[in-house]
């Protein structure tokens, strides 16, 4: 089982490394012209829905309630597997991710990431304002956003989530915008820590928003916990 699970995974690489230098021109575009940056996220709905079909894996993508492309949010999701994100790239919100600068360090890829995206540095204090600060602006500028609460894979246990980060609460507290807790249910299943592929019907659901209006800074705590709540009872009774 092992062998054919890493003959899968040998070809879901050659898949992904193929998709993304076909698609790597069309994304200097939004690189180039910073003011197409909903170019990227056309692009990578398009690449994700073509790499699961390519992955015999048939998508399955719920909206609890409909989102608007017109409105913006801080798209919230568990993080199990890097698998993760093109799933939450196969949304149709386009948004900006925030996630970790290690995402730099991979050839193309890491350049193609830095120049579309958010990268942090969390060991760095530096690193985590200019994030934050960056994270502002990009509300600023009409995007929404992709903020992993865990600040990475970090549960030990899936699906029971790890302890959440400020940063996503305290964004959209701050320009007063819907939060949508987002569960990912599967992907610690379909692609684990070992790396080895299993197939499986990957599934993204994005709950019903949260809204912020009203809200100050001291109701973070609050705001967080129940998002937590919501999406670990989620993830525990699916």
């Amino acid at each position: 089982m092992k062998i054919i699970r890493g003959i899968y995974s040998g070809y879901a690489a050659i898949v992904f490394i193929i998709l993304f230098l076909l698609f790597m021109p069309f994304l200097l575009i939004p690189i180039a012209i910073p003011s197409l940056f909903n170019l990227a996220g056309i692009i990578n709905r398009i690449w994700a829905k073509i790499f699961f079909t390519f992955l015999f894996m048939p998508l399955h993508i719920e909206y609890r309630k409909p989102l608007s492309a017109k409105k913006q949010y801080v798209l919230c999701p568990n993080h199990f597997s890097y698998l993760d994100i093109p799933i939450v790239g196969a949304g149709k919100i386009n948004a900006v991710f925030v996630g970790k600068s290690d995402m730099e360090k991979i050839p193309l890829f890491g350049y193609m990431y830095k120049k579309l995206h958010i990268t942090v540095d969390r060991s760095s204090l530096k690193s985590k304002y200019s994030t934050y600060i960056r994270s502002l602006e990009a509300i600023d500028h009409g995007k929404s956003l992709v903020i992993f609460p865990e600040g990475g894979i970090l549960s030990t246990n899936p699906p029971q989530l790890a302890r959440f980060k400020d940063g996503a609460f305290r964004v959209a507290i701050e320009k007063q915008i819907p939060m949508v807790p987002v569960i990912i249910p599967d992907n610690w299943i379909i692609l684990p820590e070992s790396l080895l592929l299993r197939w499986r019907k990957p599934r993204i659901i994005f709950l019903e928003p949260i809204e912020t209006k009203g809200m100050s800074l001291d109701d973070l705590g609050t705001l967080k916990e129940k998002v937590f709540k919501i999406m670990q009872n989620e993830l525990l009774t699916d």
